[in-house]
């Protein structure tokens, strides 16, 4: 996946050109193509809770916006089921509403019809655990309360693909389980669920598989034990200013991975592939 993104940076001239000559030759802002996540293949079937991991810059927030759709590949293929739902700290809901008004409007649109969301109400309000808040304005809630409330509306459509994107780093212990059990029950009904997150210990508690992401390359991919052991490992030699060591260690087991042929069938029973 690729951007074309402006650069400030110009080509040197000869200082006594003047800025007048400076602006002849460069009339325009120049851009630069950034890689922002490079040639992967990852398939994901029913049932699943998979957890993307990475520095900052890794390509994890390119990935779910590809999955979601919110942006097209510039190479390969994505082949999804059913329609992923993104859930991020960001999802738009209407501030000036309060919550129970958002609870409304967030099921309309997600398709739900009115008797759906009458029936899913107080299950909603039960996992946000906004039960004291519920009918204040989002405004006045914290980051950490509209997060737990964009987790708990986008979990009660029942999708087949969950997409989540930072929003379960903030809450206290009730929260966490009653998010912990709402992603197994989404699971149990062959779904599958992605959780972007820098947090190992929730990566670890919730995802039984985890996808290590470094500067557009698919590192590692397996158990949650595994995967956060060899990135802890990685970083704390980034953080010890032992760099060679580190890329050596990024070198080995990115070499370990094995490459997957990516068909694209209708009786594989996946819910997901992409092939970037």
């Amino acid at each position: 996946m690729k951007y074309q993104v402006i650069s400030t940076e110009v080509q040197s001239i000869e200082p006594n050109l003047g800025w007048k000559l400076l602006r002849r030759m460069t009339p325009r802002a120049n851009t630069v193509t950034v890689n922002a996540l490079n040639k992967l293949s990852l398939v994901v079937r029913r049932g699943e809770s998979v957890g993307i991991i990475g520095r900052n810059g890794s390509g994890k927030s390119t990935l779910m916006k590809l999955v979601s759709g919110q942006v097209r590949p510039t190479s390969g293929a994505i082949h999804a089921s059913s329609t992923p739902i993104m859930l991020g700290v960001n999802a738009a809901l209407v501030q000036e509403l309060s919550g129970d008004q958002n609870i409304v409007l967030g099921c309309l649109a997600m398709g739900l019809s009115r008797n759906e969301i009458d029936e899913r109400y107080d299950e909603i309000v039960e996992v946000s655990g906004l039960e004291e808040s519920i009918h204040l304005p989002m405004k006045s809630y914290s980051s950490g309360m509209g997060s737990r409330l964009r987790f708990a509306i986008a979990a009660c459509g029942n999708p087949e693909i969950l997409l989540i994107d930072e929003a379960l780093n903030t809450g206290d212990a009730q929260f966490a389980a009653r998010s912990k059990l709402r992603m197994d029950e989404l699971r149990a009904k062959a779904g599958c669920v992605f959780l972007v997150s820098h947090s190992l210990d929730t990566i670890k508690d919730m995802t039984g598989r985890v996808v290590w992401l470094d500067k557009g390359d698919l590192i590692m991919d397996g158990s949650p034990k595994a995967v956060t052991k060899k990135y802890t490992e990685f970083t704390k030699l980034l953080s010890d200013g032992n760099h060679n060591s580190a890329q050596k260690l990024r070198a080995e087991i990115r070499a370990s991975l094995v490459v997957a042929n990516v068909v694209n069938t209708t009786n594989s029973g996946r819910r997901f592939a992409v092939g970037a």
